[in-house]
């Protein structure tokens, strides 16, 4: 929606003005539209990445862990309006309350493990708890021991 109203500004700016549209109320101050251009940087990556028609279990940690680093690269650059700031902090909150849901199924840490780019590597370069990746290692040689 960033996307498309930042595109179609000149027609959105021409529509809100004319009077006879009722829609001044609509119209977007110079800092509104400034607000609307950060965010559409912001989630910039995010936005290509979930846009993608092949997106995959294997590829949902890494994409998390990613807008994770950028929510907290941006979040405290002080060229960014506040409000801007605010729904980084607020992006962040409901990114971490998703990111602990996949601690919940067993698929997301299988998918990883199996994924011939990242296997037991990513989580070693990402620095995860080495208690958490014996588990995930655990569980992918009990998940072989029981159906293989």
């Amino acid at each position: 929606l960033i996307n498309f109203t930042i595109e179609y500004r000149t027609a959105i700016e021409e529509m809100t003005a004319k009077r006879e549209h009722n829609l001044r109320v609509f119209e977007l101050s110079v800092e509104e539209w400034k607000i609307a251009s950060d965010l559409q940087e912001v989630f910039k990556d995010a936005t290509t990445f979930f846009s993608r028609s092949t997106p995959n279990l294997a590829t949902v940690i890494p994409a998390i862990d990613h807008i994770d680093e950028m929510l907290l690269a941006h979040e405290s650059s002080s060229s960014l309006n506040r409000a801007v700031q605010s729904a980084l902090t607020l992006g962040k909150k409901t990114l971490d309350h998703y990111y602990s849901l996949t601690d919940k199924s067993d698929v997301y840490r299988v998918a990883m493990v199996l994924h011939p780019r990242h296997k037991l590597q990513y989580f070693r370069m990402a620095q995860w708890d080495q208690d958490w990746i014996a588990t995930a290692e655990q569980l992918i040689r009990n998940e072989f021991d029981l159906n293989y």
